[in-house]
């Protein structure tokens, strides 16, 4: 039986008129890696700082461990983690200092302190950059420094915003598998991210939440189950009069159809057979087509349809 790891209860948090958490509620079950997904001004970051109790709120209730977390709930705070998006360490400092640093934040042993160190620094694979100092790195090495610094403390729960913006794609892959192995060891995760394929990757249950509500929580199947959509088909078509256009618009099981520059993009709400149902009344007709395919519908599609946005606006 898993226990709870964060619950946060009809959480309200205004600045001045913005509501920007509007009874807002969320658990998060130990073992779990959780997405949180909403676009810019949601109240994803507003939700991770009240939960850090970094930042005061209006209404509500947030409990980690099963503890209510206050400002000075520092035996709480001790076993969260933070990666925030925006790197967070210091340049004076080589890669090892800094891990060493942030690792003393909470390990005063020093023993133990030096063998968390080497072990952050080997799950990050940075032992050939021990002695530089942050400037020296690339992108990608500075956020695996990034990350090591949060979790050097084998913290239970890790928060990690959007850990892997503007790197390489070989060290993203670094850092999603990284994540994973963090979760195997036992750590409970909260993932914010604007890729979407990283959320289907590695989280295993995702939340959507948009003007600081909850607006749907699952898995990736399961949200998918959610929407109208249930399968998108693309094809290139040379010519189509409106006659025929409308026609197909008539075709069972399609709601959105469009028709630009020869490209025909059709979104279909159940049913089977429905490119067979198409393919057969563009051969009936003698209309040429080609470059056809069709595919399930993304979490992007999720997000679209339940939120109205794109996740990058």
């Amino acid at each position: 039986m898993s226990n709870t790891v964060v619950k946060i209860e009809n959480l309200v948090k205004r600045y001045k008129e913005l509501v920007a958490l509007d009874h807002f509620n969320l658990s998060i079950e130990e073992g779990e890696i959780l997405g949180l997904l909403g676009p810019n001004g949601s109240g994803k970051t507003t939700t991770i700082n009240c939960l850090l109790s970094l930042l005061s709120y209006d209404k509500g209730n947030i409990e980690v461990f099963g503890k209510e977390i206050k400002p000075d709930s520092y035996d709480i705070k001790q076993n969260i983690g933070v990666v925030f998006q925006n790197v967070a360490v210091f340049e004076s400092l080589t890669v090892y200092e800094n891990i060493d640093y942030f690792c003393g934040l909470y390990i005063k042993d020093k023993t133990l302190r030096k063998q968390y160190v080497e072990e952050a620094i080997n799950f990050v694979e940075l032992n050939d950059y021990k002695k530089f100092l942050p400037k020296k790195l690339s992108g990608g090495l500075l956020r695996r420094l990034n990350i090591a610094c949060g979790i050097a403390h084998k913290p239970k729960l890790i928060i990690m915003d959007e850990p892997t913006v503007a790197v390489d794609p070989q060290s993203r892959n670094k850092i999603l598998e990284g994540i994973k192995e963090l979760n195997r060891q036992g750590s409970t995760i909260i993932y914010t991210s604007h890729y979407m394929e990283e959320v289907e990757e590695i989280c295993s249950r995702i939340v959507i939440m948009d003007k600081g509500k909850n607006l749907a929580v699952g898995t990736s199947n399961e949200l998918k189950k959610l929407i109208k959509n249930t399968e998108n088909i693309y094809m290139n078509v040379a010519s189509l009069n409106e006659t025929q256009l409308n026609e197909i618009k008539a075709l069972p099981h399609f709601y959105d159809v469009s028709y630009t520059n020869s490209d025909l993009n059709i979104k279909c709400n159940g049913g089977q057979n429905n490119l067979i149902r198409l393919i057969a009344y563009l051969q009936d007709n003698n209309i040429p087509f080609s470059n056809v395919h069709s595919k399930l519908p993304t979490l992007n599609d999720v997000f679209l349809e339940i939120t109205g946005k794109e996740l990058r606006d």
